[in-house]
């Protein structure tokens, strides 16, 4: 059986969607693009070093979300793109954007959702003096971080820590659940088919 093509969608570094182009084969994915809004992110060159796909589509050349969001579709179309995954993605999609790709489109974000929702959920869970954060990889609905958990993970904050000791710690435990979460999602469709 051939393995889901898919779209990352990333912002910045880049660091996630590396990690799962390097685990795609055990994931059991094929990432066959990826799709940045901002010109500078460091995932482009992760992109070419892998020798994957990217198309940058940067917001600030539309006039409206609907355009924007229009041609990202017409590219994943082109594509035959049949799983999005977010990976720093700094965008909200629309619920239209999103019912296109019913139940196809994962996020992960550093945190223990529904706590600390946002762009800066480390920082704010840092911030909180809170003994325990995480990790969660859900799917996307139109909010902000409120779609359906696939996968949680807590990761536990040391009154020594810095915040930069807390940002490797999450992404430690984003490396190893992100691709375990796309793969129960995967075998999960294959069920219920």
């Amino acid at each position: 059986m051939s393995r889901p093509r898919v779209a990352v969608f990333a912002s910045g570094g880049g660091t996630n969607f590396e990690n799962l182009v390097r685990k795609q084969a055990q994931t059991g994915i094929d990432i066959a693009l990826l799709i940045s809004d901002y010109n500078e992110a460091y995932a482009i060159q992760r992109a070419i070093n892998h020798d994957i796909d990217y198309i940058v589509v940067e917001r600030s050349k539309y006039d409206g979300r609907a355009d924007f969001e229009s041609d990202i579709l017409n590219v994943l179309k082109m594509y035959n793109i049949e799983y999005i995954l977010l990976a720093g993605f700094m965008r909200i999609l629309s619920a239209d954007f999103v019912g296109r790709y019913p139940g196809k489109i994962i996020n992960i974000h550093p945190s223990l959702l529904p706590d600390f929702k946002g762009a800066d959920a480390i920082g704010d869970a840092f911030r909180a003096g809170v003994g325990e954060t995480g990790v969660t990889v859900h799917f996307v609905d139109a909010g902000i971080d409120t779609g359906e958990i696939i996968a949680q993970v807590p990761v536990g904050v040391d009154p020594e820590d810095t915040l930069a000791d807390l940002e490797d710690k999450i992404h430690s435990v984003e490396y190893q659940l992100y691709p375990q979460a796309v793969k129960l999602v995967l075998a999960k469709g294959e069920e219920d088919e």
